[in-house]
């Protein structure tokens, strides 16, 4: 049963998450008809700590509170992806894992339960600002970079801010049923549900390469992503055979052409469904889709979410 909380932090603990946690579970909402829960703040780190924002965080409860504990949460802090982490935490983690206790990241909060060996062999979500970060500082776990959060019971992880609310509400859902989960996020005024698998919103980057084998070309194909190419079009561009460029361009960008042009033809629907008021049918001819069907499909395909619920997520219901 889900009754004993404790979200424990290190120095430069971020507020936000923090807060997360607390407005879960720390909060009575017996008023409601809602659990109770025996939540506590402790610290790694001695009784005071700093934040990111300049303020301090005290509380009595030392690592010997994580014992009582049915959930540990490690919320995420300024410098957690770099630095190192007390021993004797990450042998509490252990110990809770081992009797049984679930653990719960948010954000660079996973970078603490990977310390702790808690994510070896599993999967394991993260913001994706520090997704390539975590994955090279801890080969043995998988990380998946654009989702909302990952459940490998009784390690769940989650991607920056907001996911960990996400997170949060799918354990209460599990643990104690939707009417639950759902009286929390109407009382938090949050969506009751987002599946996990739904992907983050990732900022657009710039096509690059590691080399200027193919650079030129990748700059041509995103100025010209409404126009339908082949390979060997593009390899006439990168005066090569199309076998060689398939081979340059895979060693290069570590995909396919097609699959390179797939995925920054939906970057740019993200950017014309958060930044205007075109219709599905312009953004689809402007992106290469042709029509607003085929947007759809691998709109979906690849967030897991609609052109319409996206443009909602960043403008409002109005802009749908």
């Amino acid at each position: 049963m889900l009754k004993n909380v404790a979200a424990v932090l290190l120095d430069g603990v971020h507020p936000f998450e923090l807060g997360v946690v607390c407005e879960v579970f720390g909060i009575d909402r017996s008023d409601d008809g809602l659990p109770v829960y025996d939540f506590a703040v402790v610290s790694a780190e001695g009784p005071e700590l700093g934040t990111h924002c300049g303020f301090t965080v005290s509380t009595p409860y030392g690592l010997d509170r994580l014992d009582e504990a049915d959930l540990i949460a490690v919320p995420a802090g300024e410098t957690y992806a770099q630095r190192g982490y007390p021993e004797e935490l990450l042998a509490a983690l252990r110990r809770a894992v081992d009797r049984g206790t679930r653990v719960l990241s948010v954000c660079s909060g996973v970078f603490v339960l990977a310390a702790a060996g808690l994510l070896d062999g599993r999967r394991c979500a993260v913001h994706w600002h520090h997704a390539e970060q975590l994955a090279r500082r801890y080969p043995r776990l998988t990380v998946e970079p654009d989702v909302l959060y990952v459940d490998e019971d009784p390690v769940i992880t989650s991607a920056g801010t907001a996911a960990g609310i996400d997170a949060c509400l799918h354990l209460v859902r599990k643990e104690q049923g939707p009417e639950v989960a759902n009286k929390i996020a109407r009382r938090m005024v949050v969506p009751p549900h987002r599946d996990g698998g739904q992907a983050q919103f990732i900022e657009r980057p710039l096509p690059k390469a590691p080399c200027d084998t193919v650079g030129e070309v990748l700059a041509w194909m995103e100025a010209h992503l409404d126009q339908e190419v082949t390979v060997e079009q593009l390899a006439a561009r990168a005066h090569m055979a199309p076998r060689t460029f398939a081979r340059r361009f895979q060693q290069e960008t570590g995909t396919t052409p097609y699959r390179w042009i797939l995925r920054q033809r939906v970057l740019l629907a993200q950017e014309l469904l958060e930044a205007t008021d075109e219709t599905m049918d312009a953004i689809a001819w402007r992106t290469g889709f042709g029509t607003a069907a085929a947007l759809r499909h691998q709109f979906v395909r690849a967030l897991g979410t609609t052109p319409h619920a996206y443009r909602r997520a960043f403008r409002g219901p109005q802009a749908a």
